[in-house]
């Protein structure tokens, strides 16, 4: 337990029956009336993220979260297979968690699995990945302007706006945080 003045970006905490990610968090000191704090919280669960205020003094639970170094197996049908990259156990981890994500997923790619006790609540990608682009439009003769882009699908399924310039066969870098073309490999 600690105090609600303590609250600082990036911690996790136990409150109404959810395990919550402080994004962030303002202390208020009204002229009249009791401080508080003003928070902004991502629930780790459901992945929303709320608005709520405590009142100053009050106590707020710790929620101790683990991160888990693993390796992408395999998919079968709605699950997904890592390796724990220390134990070598199988983690199996349903495509409802993983959500948006499950689409960057290829062989061979390492991740932290975010654990609260023993519920798997997220799996945290690299910021950026390599993918190859297995088919493409032929570039356009003439049309030159600058951002000028065309659809790619890589070796996930994934299809993203690239260059005209990319074809099929060539390694790209993939931003995981809007899932655009960043560059190539």
């Amino acid at each position: 337990m600690f105090n609600v003045n303590d609250l600082k970006n990036g911690m996790t905490i136990s409150f109404d029956n959810n395990i919550y990610l402080v994004i962030e968090f303002q202390h208020v000191k009204p002229g009249k009336g009791p401080a508080f704090v003003r928070t902004k919280l991502k629930n780790l669960r459901t992945k929303a993220v709320i608005d709520h205020t405590f009142n100053a003094g009050i106590k707020l639970e710790k929620a101790h979260i683990s991160k888990e170094k693993t390796q992408f197996l395999y998919r079968q049908s709605q699950e997904f297979y890592f390796m724990n990259l220390e134990s070598y156990d199988q983690i199996s981890v349903s495509e409802m968690v993983l959500g948006d994500s499950a689409k960057y997923f290829k062989e061979g790619l390492e991740v932290n699995i975010i654990k609260y006790e023993n519920e798997i609540l997220d799996v945290e990608l690299p910021e950026k990945i390599e993918m190859e682009v297995l088919e493409t439009e032929p570039a356009v003769r003439g049309n030159t302007t600058q951002s000028a882009m065309k659809d790619a699908t890589l070796e996930t399924g994934l299809t993203v706006k690239v260059p005209l310039f990319i074809e099929a066969g060539e390694k790209i870098i993939i931003s995981t945080k809007d899932g655009k073309y960043s560059g190539r490999s």
